[in-house]
């Protein structure tokens, strides 16, 4: 059977006989009538645990809308023209609206970058900025000390709305919601104490409830303030086909419900061998971004197997702490007791790919240098075949193979047979 997985802005192929295939994880099929901007117009018009936007805004408020940046695929420049027309109905002049990249601990974007991002017509129409960590408001600590500072346009906005695309989280339990302004709109002081409780066991994937990580998000943007979200789920093409609006935490649950019947794929068997990919770029950019898709692959591979991780990563390593905890760690189990002892944000990466580790080995296909790709304890490949040949000679010919070629989206959810 020869599969196709995204690499970058293209593919790479791969070709495994049936009787070695556990199965190719895609999104579970299920209804849904309204896709893309129908589905965005039919969220705002029926929004979840608030009235419409033109009951909640006033003319004259200063409004912060608040998006991801190029990292992520939330389609920004597909919701937008939406938005602003239920805006535009509350009589909110468009000098009163900024477009906020929430940039996290990334890095700024280039003018065409924003753009690209919020669609030429809305870049023209609108102020569109990056988020600037270095210019926050301090506005308390949430209850497990997080410091909640916050990029000072967001903060000084009248009202607040979130956008995001909802998929699978490896420890906040889902993006989207609240994570536009924890850690979107944050210090790296406050995104490091928050991420600090991701070692914790209920901050995992799928989890929503009694997840720390999550809590702690959430408690810090109801201090902040968001009057409404905005969030869609994304297909295998990264094309809408759900929305939900409303209420930062009510519409953010409903979101989730769909994305568990989309994309929670029950396995009875764990494989010899997982192939993974992020589904190609802007999720591949770099290795920072990849490793999404792989801590949702370590689920489906059985202890001593392999993980192949099929991403581009043109961008390299991608995070500069990310990248010194990599290069500088004499082995992978350096890196998790430094977590243990030292936690910083972007080493928590690094240490999350050495817990991999501890259980099967990873195959990198990427763009990156063979030389350097094994120094950070990675073995690399340039195709994805060639690595799965290679798993093949090292675990035997009837190795088992699972396909997961949406990674960083799908969950398996181990369920042996009775």
């Amino acid at each position: 059977m020869r599969i196709e997985l995204g690499f970058g802005v293209g593919t790479q192929a791969i070709d495994v006989p049936e009787g070695r295939l556990l199965g190719v994880l895609t999104p579970n099929s299920i209804a849904h009538s309204l896709t893309g901007e129908a589905a965005v117009r039919h969220a705002l018009q029926n929004p979840i645990g608030t009235p419409r936007l033109p009951q909640i805004i006033k003319p004259g408020e200063r409004i912060a809308i608040i998006t991801s940046d190029i990292t992520r695929p939330m389609p920004t420049y597909a919701v937008m023209p939406a938005l602003l027309g239920e805006l535009c109905v509350a009589g909110v002049r468009k000098e009163d609206i900024t477009l906020v990249f929430a940039l996290g601990c990334h890095r700024r974007q280039t003018r065409e970058e924003r753009e690209k991002l919020a669609g030429k017509e809305v870049f023209a129409q609108i102020r569109c900025v990056d988020g600037d960590m270095d210019d926050c408001v301090h506005i308390g600590l949430t209850a497990r000390g997080t410091p909640v500072d916050i990029v000072r346009t967001v903060a000084a906005a009248d009202r607040r709305i979130c956008l995001g695309n909802i998929e699978y989280h490896y420890f906040a339990g889902y993006s989207g919601g609240a994570k536009a302004i924890m850690p979107g709109c944050s210090t790296r002081e406050a995104i490091q104490h928050n991420h600090s409780h991701m070692t914790e066991d209920s901050a995992c994937a799928g989890k929503i409830h009694d997840n720390p990580v999550r809590e702690d998000i959430e408690e810090a943007a109801k201090m902040v303030g968001v009057d409404f979200i905005l969030n869609v789920v994304l297909d295998e093409n990264k094309q809408i086909i759900h929305a939900v609006a409303g209420d930062v935490t009510e519409a953010h649950r409903a979101g989730c419900a769909f994305v568990d019947r989309l994309y929670a794929t029950g396995i009875q068997r764990r494989a010899d061998i997982v192939v993974v990919s992020q589904g190609g770029a802007p999720k591949d950019i770099n290795l920072y971004q990849t490793q999404k898709a792989l801590d949702n692959a370590k689920h489906a591979v059985r202890d001593g197997g392999v993980i192949i991780l099929v991403g581009a990563c043109q961008e390299g390593l991608g995070e500069h702490v990310f990248e010194e905890w990599m290069t500088s760690a004499a082995a992978p189990g350096d890196m998790i007791e430094r977590i243990r002892t030292d936690f910083q944000l972007g080493g928590h990466k690094a240490a999350a790919i050495a817990m991999v580790l501890k259980r099967a080995d990873i195959y990198l296909v990427s763009r990156m240098e063979a030389d350097f790709v094994k120094s950070i304890h990675l073995e690399p490949f340039a195709t994805a075949q060639a690595a799965l040949d290679r798993a093949t000679e090292r675990l035997g010919p009837n190795a088992s193979v699972i396909v997961m070629p949406y990674g960083g989206s799908t969950l398996p959810q181990f369920q042996p047979c009775p």
